[in-house]
């Protein structure tokens, strides 16, 4: 069995996305999976500027995917939102072979775990 996951776009416009993820976890957990692949959303890359998650039972890493993706975030086990406007955003530093996409790790999940994240990004393009 695997863990029971949807992904929703709330809103995208050309400078602004929000998706809703969700996990039940069957104790296996996400790796490194990718969640937004940010050519799909019509931009180089995206800015995380809000997070509203609910965790229960385990964490989640977001990733900036590269060669090597590095993580972006850490959501505890907990019920808590972060909103990083008032500084434009936590900006992509995942350095050599970032595409802009963001990945999730799940962290500590057992079965039956799960969690509810809502993500607030900015569209950026190189240009």
């Amino acid at each position: 069995m695997a863990d029971a996951v949807t992904s929703q776009v709330i809103f995208d416009s050309k400078t602004r996305l929000i998706m809703k993820f969700t996990n039940i976890s069957d104790g296996v957990g996400e790796a490194a999976v990718t969640k937004v692949t940010a050519s799909t959303y019509l931009c180089d890359e995206l800015y995380i500027e809000r997070v509203d998650f609910m965790n229960q039972g385990m964490g989640v890493d977001i990733l900036f995917d590269a060669t090597t993706p590095v993580v972006a975030l850490t959501l505890p086990d907990n019920n808590m939102n972060f909103d990083f406007t008032r500084f434009g955003g936590i900006k992509n530093n995942a350095g050599a072979g970032k595409n802009g996409n963001i990945k999730f790790t799940t962290v500590g999940a057992a079965s039956g775990d799960r969690y509810t994240i809502i993500l607030e990004m900015r569209k950026v393009n190189s240009q």
